[in-house]
């Protein structure tokens, strides 16, 4: 609970105890922020990365059309015209996106787009996170932009060399919903098993895709 601050300070209250580490952001659910979601070093970044030619360019963050607005202005002001311009995918984790016409503008406005439901599942409520899983797909699918489903997919098999059986479920529905791609994070970037992990992803959707009801 936020009890005072300043100009470049919070004075704040633990609620619920836990351990905090280094290099972590911060939620504001209920907040629209009235800054750029690029920082200096995204900008940076976002230079380096057109001056080698990648081919997508990935957002976080995104709370309003501007946003995607504002990625396509700084790449067109930094790529001559007529060369090569890189996609641009929103990953979608806050509740802004959702109010009135955003999510249909920034699907319209995106190359593809990222369910990112790790920080999604933080900035509202648990419950409600399937729902919106559905709510992105089925916009996406209607405008016919790519839709990725990432996060938690297959979270125990960081530690585990197979997946509970709700994981599994989990995976089969992103793709049961439609989604072009499914997308794993620690358990391939830093688990224990990440052959494992990449194999069993294989593995559903194989299954699913082979299945009638798909």
């Amino acid at each position: 609970t936020v009890t005072g601050k300043g100009d470049k300070y919070l004075d704040c209250n633990v609620d619920v105890r836990g351990k905090i580490s280094n290099r972590k952001g911060v939620n504001t659910p209920d907040s629209i922020l009235s800054i750029s979601p690029l920082t200096a070093k995204d900008r940076s970044d976002l230079e380096y990365m057109l001056g080698i030619g990648v081919d997508w360019v990935a957002l976080s963050f995104v709370q309003k059309p501007e946003d995607i607005e504002e990625i396509h202005e700084l790449i067109d002001a930094k790529v001559p015209a007529g060369d090569f311009k890189p996609c641009v995918m929103a990953k979608i984790e806050k509740p802004s996106c959702f109010e009135d016409d955003n999510l249909e503008r920034i699907v319209g406005l995106c190359d593809g787009i990222m369910v990112a439901r790790g920080d999604l599942g933080v900035e509202c409520p648990p419950e409600d996170v399937p729902i919106l899983q559905k709510t992105i797909i089925d916009e996406c699918r209607k405008q016919g932009k790519p839709v990725v489903v990432a996060t938690q997919m297959l979270e125990s098999m960081i530690e585990s060399p197979t997946p509970t059986r709700a994981e599994a479920s989990d995976v089969a529905t992103a793709i049961y919903d439609g989604a072009d791609a499914i997308m794993l994070s620690a358990e391939s970037a830093a688990g224990s098993y990440p052959e494992e992990s990449v194999a069993m992803q294989q593995r559903i959707i194989n299954r699913v895709e082979s299945d009638a009801h798909y």
